[in-house]
């Protein structure tokens, strides 16, 4: 018995064919691991994309899931010393904030902190619908990247300008810093906080992401 050969559905749009290829092509050719340009196209390229699937203005990313937290923290100053809410953190978010001098209360009146996504290979397809249904429910939403499997990676996105501000100012090489780097002035020197930490996201780890939010098919 004979079988009727079907032609494969597109899993990715045809308005995304050159900038897959692009990001392919200069990921695989150059071998970027690490880059510290002002121009680097898989951030901003993943960043973009963050901000359209969350529909929100301002987008920071991270090399892992406690950076965002910090960053989220910090664009609010909630730092050391102050209270905050979060909705059934989880084990390693209590160690954290612990270690951030930040205490966690349960008092319904004072505001969350932040609403956070765990994005993984199971639940990639349902992305838009658990971003709707995180949406409006705090200051910052974070999503975590890391179960996708391609090393520890988060972003938080925000409408809120001086989170993000505040959250790019928190790490070295963010925004800010590579102004600084370009021009030899610093652009904003009221957000230098009191220290800065390596939350730099690499930009192959950025490519790969932005390839698994292009290549998801929403159900």
């Amino acid at each position: 018995m004979s079988e009727t050969l079907t032609k494969p559905e597109a899993v990715i749009g045809k308005e995304h064919y050159f900038s897959l290829s692009f990001v392919l092509s200069r990921v695989l050719n150059s071998g970027v691991i690490m880059s510290i340009e002002k121009n680097d196209h898989e951030l901003k390229g993943l960043e973009k994309s963050i901000a359209k699937l969350t529909k929100t203005k301002y987008v920071s990313l991270f090399n892992s899931y406690t950076g965002a937290i910090h960053g989220a923290l910090w664009g609010q100053d909630i730092r050391y010393g102050d209270s905050t809410r979060l909705d059934q953190p989880s084990d390693q978010e209590r160690k954290f904030l612990h270690w951030l001098g930040i205490a966690l209360a349960s008092d319904s009146h004072l505001k969350q902190a932040y609403t956070s996504i765990e994005v993984n290979a199971d639940n990639l397809e349902r992305l838009n619908q658990l971003v709707l249904g995180a949406s409006g429910r705090a200051p910052v939403l974070i999503l975590d990247f890391t179960g996708l499997g391609f090393g520890p990676v988060a972003a938080i996105a925000s409408n809120d300008e001086k989170i993000w501000k505040k959250a790019e100012r928190l790490k070295i090489f963010g925004a800010f810093d590579l102004q600084t780097m370009w021009t030899q002035e610093e652009s904003e020197p009221e957000l230098q906080p009191a220290a800065q930490f390596n939350y730099r996201l690499s930009p192959l780890v950025a490519a790969c992401v932005k390839i698994s939010l292009l290549r998801r098919k929403p159900s």
